[in-house]
């Protein structure tokens, strides 16, 4: 199951292209969205010297339906806002990816992350296609449901920690085997039967989530426009 991160430009039409295009230093972070058939709305925090300007701009769009404005302090507005413009979020549902909140727009370009089947990520990027919407694969990683959070066992997590915080792994080495073995109170061959099943997990678990996966993804999937 890959998980993906892309960055995508966002069309002419929508309102939030125009204005963060016209801030371009201003960070958009939408934290929901309810799509709908021809409304969307979304809950979005922006940061800026001065959101006032900003918020006028955005209540002038006429493709804008309501505004209201939820919580504003220095620098920072929290808004919510309905649009009668929700064709960035067609390809997702045709695709039948859901969306992952938080995500950020900035100066025209929205920032994904997505977790989804390979054959769903193919058809998002075709669905961006017909629907003219340029786009770009930051990368796509493996995610393992049961590696997830951690490859490790907690044995193996507590031997291999135990070394790199003694030094072992530094250069010129600061810790040998048998130290580690002794801080442990392990012996020495079994910390190194440990250790050796640590280091080999993590060095599968790397090569899963950065090479294999990227590779793949880079011959099939990559487009830029």
């Amino acid at each position: 199951m890959p998980r993906a991160k892309l960055t995508v430009h966002l069309p002419e039409s929508l309102w939030i292209h125009e204005i963060s295009t016209a801030y371009p230093d201003t960070t958009f972070r939408v934290s929901s969205v309810l799509p709908g058939s021809d409304v969307a709305i979304g809950v979005i925090e922006l940061a800026a010297p001065n959101p006032v300007p900003i918020l006028a701009a955005i209540d002038d769009r006429r493709d804008i339906r309501d505004l209201e404005l939820l919580w504003k302090h220095d620098e920072t507005a929290l808004l919510q806002v309905e649009t009668a413009n929700a064709s960035l979020l067609a390809p997702m549902q045709q695709a039948g990816v859901p969306m992952e909140t938080p995500f950020t727009v900035e100066d025209g370009v929205v920032t994904w992350e997505l977790t989804t089947s390979a054959n769903r990520l193919s058809t998002l990027g075709d669905t961006f296609d017909e629907h003219g919407i340029e786009y770009h694969i930051e990368y796509v990683h493996a995610v393992d449901a049961r590696r997830a959070e951690n490859p490790l066992t907690e044995r193996q997590l507590e031997v291999f920690l135990t070394a790199l915080d003694a030094g072992y792994y530094d250069v010129p080495r600061e810790a040998t085997l048998t130290d580690v073995a002794s801080t442990l109170g392990v012996t020495k061959s079994t910390c190194s039967d440990v250790l050796h099943r640590a280091e080999g997990t993590i060095a599968h678990w790397f090569a899963d989530e950065h090479v294999t996966i990227a590779d793949s993804a880079a011959a099939g999937l990559q487009h830029v426009g």
